[in-house]
């Protein structure tokens, strides 16, 4: 569906005919639809009766399960959602344009309109496309089952984010993140690339099941420190894409530097897909059983009665056919880095976008841990997780983004003759970039300011919670399985964390400038 609506938008925008009834409102909200109705045919494919025990479609390339379909299904309902907030942007925009312009001639401030909407209307086209090709990527990469396929689905997710990182090109602060994303991200691809061809030279072999079942019979040692060195370097590039410490630079700065309505995008969208082909790829040949195992029903993800969920497939997991731990540790060692640095360093943040990237690391954190111990619970946790953490935090972005929107609604003023970095001067002039800008937002926003409250408790796992929930998952698994030093790492993080958390919530409810004068004034 996404494939086809993609040369259907290709088409339409090369056509002027066609490009002149589609405006940049227009455009989006169709994008939405799409990906919305793509996620409902996903859950209609849920009644394929054969989809229970797997399908390898194009010649093995990729594997379609049950739990498969249910993450695209999720994947296009998050892409959705963070489509929607761009339509009302450019109404927005459009609206305040015209009111602002009362001191104009109308048929300047008509020009104006007319330029401002072109300038946006460009951006939008991208961005819609961009949007889909990404997600197409996302899709291709969670049901990946070869390393041909998995390269070029990465590939076809990271270069659509590298776009959307130098979205408004009139911008120096995007222009250095799309920049900077582009050349570390490259390097990463290239560790996954040189990792794959030592996998590909010691079996020539790529597709995953079948390298699986070659370390299963053979004993060859040279061949298993050849998988073992090429399977190091895929995770490591895989861990330098999802921003894991102590790889993680990059994130703090291009998630800050980019617009917020792309940062949305860039810390939620390429995280989920990497880290399940993640776990495709660390637990080995069981992952198909732990896919065919695994029903989503009542709670988000639950194991099935009729058999453990990995059972006596975990003595053939990856790790263990290697003949040792080297991966187990190597994320176990990032793990541990990505809760340290991620809250040690996110509380001497005053920028919000960085303190939030610098959460999100810590929260990498979780999920790799709860990918290392590679239990029943451990998974159960792992994939509660990143669903949670992708719902948390996309309601954060959102309510930042209309905050900024709220918060700076009279920032929109234009002066003829107005260039084209003005344009993109409105978009940025948009996002909140310092906490100190949230100062006293329950006063005039309350519901909002509630809200962002109750997801940044989340985020800290404070209880009744859904965040304290998924914590709790993974400090069980980890305890379960004698992980303890883990165990206390992660509760000790977690308080020190809340306190950054704690700090937005009392800017939030701290009284404004205009109200602390006005309560001057009155005791006076």
């Amino acid at each position: 569906m996404i494939f086809i609506s993609l040369l259907i938008f290709i088409v339409a925008i090369a056509l002027p005919s066609f490009k002149k009834q589609l405006s940049p409102i227009l455009l989006t909200r169709i994008t939405t639809i799409i990906l919305i109705y793509s996620g409902v045919l996903a859950f209609n494919s849920l009644y394929i009766q054969s989809i229970g025990s797997g399908i390898g479609i194009y010649s093995g390339l990729f594997h379609v399960s049950v739990i498969t379909q249910f993450l695209d299904i999720f994947l296009l309902i998050i892409a959705g959602l963070i489509l929607i907030p761009r339509p009302g942007f450019l109404e927005y925009i459009e609206t305040k344009n015209v009111k602002n312009q009362g001191r104009m001639h109308k048929s300047t401030v008509k020009i104006l309109n007319i330029e401002l909407l072109s300038s946006l209307g460009s951006v939008a086209e991208k961005y819609s496309l961009i949007i889909l090709f990404s997600t197409l990527g996302s899709l291709l990469l969670l049901s990946s089952s070869d390393l041909l396929s998995m390269y070029l689905s990465i590939e076809l997710q990271s270069f659509g984010v590298y776009i959307l990182a130098t979205l408004f090109r009139e911008s120096k602060l995007a222009t250095s993140a799309g920049l900077k994303y582009f050349l570390l991200g490259g390097f990463s691809s290239c560790l996954i690339l040189l990792g794959s061809g030592l996998v590909y030279s010691y079996t020539g072999l790529t597709n995953l099941e079948s390298i699986y079942s070659l370390i299963s019979v053979s004993n060859n040692i040279s061949l298993t420190q050849g998988l073992t060195l090429g399977l190091i370097l895929i995770f490591i590039g895989f861990l330098f894409k999802i921003a894991a410490a102590p790889l993680h630079n990059w994130a703090p700065d291009v998630y800050d530097e980019s617009p917020t309505i792309v940062t949305i995008w860039l810390t939620i969208m390429p995280k989920i897909a990497i880290l399940i082909f993640l776990l495709d790829l660390f637990i080995g040949g069981t992952s198909y059983q732990l896919f065919n195992n695994i029903t989503i029903s009542g709670s988000i993800v639950s194991s099935s009665a009729s058999g453990a969920l990995l059972g006596t497939g975990s003595d053939t997991s990856l790790i263990t056919l290697l003949g040792g731990d080297i991966i187990k540790n190597l994320l176990l060692l990032s793990s541990l880095l990505s809760l340290i640095i991620g809250t040690v360093v996110g509380l001497a943040q005053s920028k919000i976008k960085r303190l939030l990237a610098y959460s999100t690391i810590s929260h990498v954190g979780f999920i790799l841990l709860a990918l290392s111990i590679n239990s029943e619970q451990s998974i159960e946790s792992f994939i509660f997780y990143i669903i949670q953490y992708s719902i948390t935090n996309l309601n954060t972005f959102l309510i930042i983004l209309a905050l900024g929107y709220l918060i700076k609604n009279s920032g929109i003023s234009i002066n003829y003759p107005y260039s084209g970095s003005g344009y993109v001067s409105l978009l940025e002039n948009k996002d909140i970039r310092f906490i100190s800008e949230l100062k006293g937002q329950f006063i005039s926003n309350p519901l909002l300011s509630i809200s962002l409250a109750i997801c940044l408790f989340s985020m800290a796992g404070i209880p009744p919670l859904i965040g304290f929930f998924s914590k709790q998952m993974v400090l069980y698994s980890a305890i379960q399985s004698g992980y303890y030093f883990m165990a206390i790492v992660c509760i000790i993080v977690s308080v020190i964390s809340a306190s950054y958390y704690l700090k937005i919530v009392r800017v939030l409810f701290t009284a404004g400038p205009e109200a602390e004068s006005e309560n001057t004034f009155i005791n006076n």
